[in-house]
């Protein structure tokens, strides 16, 4: 009976991976275009959770060709106009008498700023290790490396199969979430 078991559940297994997955065809492309173009432009909403506190802050960001990021401040007034750069050898942060500091979340992995570089990286080159439907929307589960401490994301694309939405997880729990507008290519 366990080895009937078993091979239904392996018959099971391979028809599925046969099946023509539509979602996953709209976010290949969607890299296709990120990979293609000069780069992109968004806003974004971090909200950072550090369990017993949360940040929540609005970025201009403008990534570039090869993956890497610039951001500006909107919100909160407090701290507007600061800016940064993002990219895989590291980050920079320009301010005029203000101050931008956050607590290395992750096990030093990454900061709330740099969210929108690991959204970046990962349209362009993560692993996607699921796609489907959530709603209307169509939901991608993408881990940002094959390292056993990988940060996964959860991103949400909208009508137009642009990002609206995503989730970093770490250790089963979400750290950071972004809201996503004003998606385009440039």
């Amino acid at each position: 009976m366990k080895r009937l078991a078993s091979i239904l559940i392996l018959v099971a297994m391979l028809t599925g991976c046969g099946v023509n997955n539509g979602e996953l065809d709209r976010a290949m492309a969607l890299r296709a275009k990120l990979l293609a173009s000069s780069g992109c432009s968004f806003d974004a909403t971090i909200t950072a959770d550090y369990g017993e506190t949360v940040y929540t802050f609005c970025v201009g960001i403008r990534g570039d060709e090869k993956g890497g990021v610039t951001f500006t401040v909107k919100e909160p007034e407090t701290i507007a106009g600061i800016t940064g750069t993002v990219s895989g050898e590291g980050g920079r942060i320009t301010f005029d008498g203000q101050v931008l500091s956050f607590e290395l979340m992750a096990d030093g992995q990454l900061t709330p700023v740099s969210a929108p570089w690991l959204l970046v990286r990962s349209l362009r080159s993560g692993y996607v290790r699921s796609c489907g439907r959530d709603g209307e929307q169509i939901r991608l589960e993408v881990a940002d490396s094959f390292r056993e401490d990988a940060l996964n994301l959860d991103i949400w694309l909208g009508d137009s199969d642009l990002p609206v939405s995503a989730q970093i997880v770490y250790d089963d729990r979400r750290i950071l979430s972004l809201e996503v507008t004003n998606f385009q290519f440039l």
